[in-house]
Formats: C-alpha cells, sequence, structure tokens
C-alpha cells in the first residue's frame, strides 16, 4: 500500500514551512488567509488527512466540529455534504447530530455540546434561542466554544435565509419580459413558507415593475393562484384561466406546481411553448425528463453548507466572518420557456 502523505509533502509541495502547515491547520499562528488557503488546498489535493488524535495530545484541540440538524430530509444531505467538505479540507471532522425537540429543548442540547469540550465549535442548522450563540465580537481566545446559528430551516425544516432568496424569480420574469411576454401568472405555494411567500412577493414587484416601464407597455398580472404545494391545485388553477389568456407566462413555485401547470394545459388543449411558457423552482430530477422540459430554478444546497460551514470555521479560528459566496440559485432554461430566451441577444 502507498504511503499516506504527510504534513512535510504538503509543506514540500506547498513551499513553506511545516510550522506554517500547522498553523493553516490548526487555525492558529499569524499567517494570511491567502496563505492559510493555498496550504489547504494543496493538502486537500494530496488526500492528506491530519493525525486528529496527536494533534488534541499537542493542543488540547479536539479537531472536531458539530452541526446540529432536524429532520434529514434530502436537501438537508446535500447541504450536509457541502459543510462536511469545507470541515476536511480546513482539517476539522464534522459530526452532526439530529434533534427534533422544540427550540428550549434543542438550546438546552446545544449548550451541552458547548459545554462538554469535545467540539472545537458548533454550527446549527435550525433554530436556538439567542442567548446560546456566540457573541461576534468575542474570539475563541476569549473562552468557551463558538456556537454559530444559520437561518437555514425553522422548526418544521421549511427553509430561510439564503435558501429562500426569491430574487431569481425577477430574473425569470424580466427575461420574459424581455422576450415579448406580456400576460404573467404565478401559481404559488402555501403562504406558511417562506420561501413562498418570497417568490409570491418577487414576482409583484417584478410584474409591477415592468406593468410601470414605458418600454414595456402592457404588462399585466392575471392573478396570484393556488396556495399549495399541490400539483392539482395548480391543473385547476390552469383550468380557471380565461380562455384568451395565452400567449402566458406563468411562473410556478416549485417543479410539482408546474408539472401541474403543464398538465392543465393540455387538457385545454394549450402546448408548451406555443400558447404558454412554464418555470418552476427546485430542479428537481424528473424537471429534465418531463415533456417538454422545464425550465426551473436549480438551488446549490451543498454551496449553502460550504458557505455555513466557511463562518464556523472563521468563529473557532477567530477570523473575519467571511463574505458572499457563490450564488447559489440559477436558472436552468429548458424546453417549457422554448429554451434560453436570452440566447438570441446574445
Amino acid at each position: 500500500m502507498p504511503t499516506p502523505p504527510t504534513s512535510r509533502d504538503v509543506a514540500r509541495l506547498a513551499g513553506v514551512s511545516q510550522a506554517t502547515v500547522s498553523y493553516a491547520l490548526t487555525g492558529r499562528g499569524t499567517i494570511s488567509a491567502a496563505t492559510r488557503e493555498h496550504v489547504l488546498r494543496v493538502a486537500e489535493s494530496i488526500g492528506y488527512r491530519p493525525n486528529l488524535a496527536a494533534r488534541s495530545m499537542r493542543t488540547r484541540r479536539s479537531g472536531r466540529l458539530a452541526v446540529v440538524t432536524g429532520a434529514t430530509l434530502d436537501h438537508q444531505l446535500r447541504l450536509l455534504a457541502g459543510a462536511g467538505e469545507v470541515a476536511e479540507a480546513a482539517g476539522y471532522v464534522m459530526e452532526t447530530h439530529t434533534d427534533d425537540d422544540t427550540v428550549a429543548g434543542r438550546s438546552e442540547r446545544v449548550r451541552e455540546l458547548a459545554a462538554s469540550g469535545q467540539y472545537e465549535g458548533i454550527l446549527t442548522l435550525v433554530p436556538v434561542l439567542p442567548g446560546v450563540l456566540s457573541d461576534p465580537a468575542r474570539t475563541p481566545a476569549d473562552g468557551g466554544t463558538p456556537v454559530v446559528a444559520e437561518a437555514t430551516f425553522d422548526e418544521q425544516m421549511r427553509t430561510l435565509g439564503d435558501l429562500a432568496d426569491a430574487r431569481t424569480v425577477e430574473v425569470l420574469v424580466e427575461t420574459l419580459v424581455a422576450a415579448g411576454y406580456r400576460r404573467f401568472v404565478h401559481v404559488a405555494g402555501p403562504e406558511q413558507y417562506a420561501s413562498a411567500r418570497a417568490r409570491r412577493d418577487v414576482y409583484l414587484a417584478s410584474v409591477a415593475r415592468a406593468a410601470a416601464d414605458p418600454a414595456t407597455p402592457g404588462v399585466v398580472s392575471l392573478g396570484v393562484l393556488g396556495g399549495s404545494w399541490s400539483g392539482e391545485d395548480a391543473r385547476r388553477a390552469v383550468a380557471d384561466l380565461p380562455d384568451d389568456a395565452p400567449p402566458v407566462a406563468v411562473v410556478a413555485a416549485n417543479d410539482f406546481l408546474a408539472a401541474g401547470v403543464l398538465r392543465g394545459a393540455a387538457e385545454r388543449g394549450w402546448s408548451a411553448p406555443r400558447d404558454l411558457v412554464v418555470t418552476g423552482w427546485d430542479n428537481f430530477e424528473m424537471s429534465a425528463l418531463m415533456m417538454p422540459s422545464l425550465t426551473t430554478v436549480d438551488v446549490d444546497f451543498p454551496e449553502a453548507g460550504r458557505a455555513a460551514m466557511r463562518r464556523l470555521v472563521a468563529a473557532v479560528r477567530g477570523e473575519p466572518r467571511p463574505g458572499p459566496g457563490a450564488p447559489i440559485h440559477r436558472v436552468v432554461w429548458r424546453e417549457s420557456t422554448g429554451g434560453d430566451p436570452t440566447a438570441e441577444r446574445r
């Protein structure tokens, strides 16, 4: 079997001292962020894994980070995978704790984890009481285990924060307006979901802005319909549209609703993209296989996890909070809008 790479190999390939490698992996010492990132990239490229047991003996630091989450659904697993990538590249082991208790009960559990001394930092993806969180003005040197909360999921595991950001709806509306569409409909999700409310609100604001623009006269919303995640409700919403609605652009709050829209349209003898164009959200696997394939918004859950873990690692190391990472939402243009409406203009 080949000999595992060592910290000496990392130092040699990175062109730095072993002390610098140690500082990069442990977050200690005075090295620049650029040097730390360079060393971590080299370590990752050769598959170097620090000996956490030996490091703990030397530094009295565990090399372990805890992530507290609720019911582990598919999108959460993808988010955790991204967080794990960043933790591993930074020289830490990430351990996940699933807790379906109340906010108060979960907060007490997080306090226990922080007081146990087993972890150098804790990231919670679900709500806890404010008193559990670390003071951003404090550093690990001040004592205590950093606890960082990301507004990612609520009590019912519904997306919040960056994951619920709906600004990409503006891209959909503006692009379709530029392609010549003047009639719009939104098929909404349930009011109790922050993501559904945000998509509805951005839709209304985007259509209103286009309607007020002298360069795009005649833009109008035919309504906000639906109000559930039921594809059947979306099918019925299309059945209620006036006969003269086409050509119309339908912005659905997720891919299941978009599928219901396409079914309802077919039942009325309408087809996409001839009589209507349809967009969804989430980029489920089925979306690329539909007839027509569905234009939708892809959500990069792994990147959301990476960004959250970068913030925890920075807190553990006493570094400045990282700025915004890569965008986690992007439009995937497919057949339900006739492909990418901007392609001809490029």
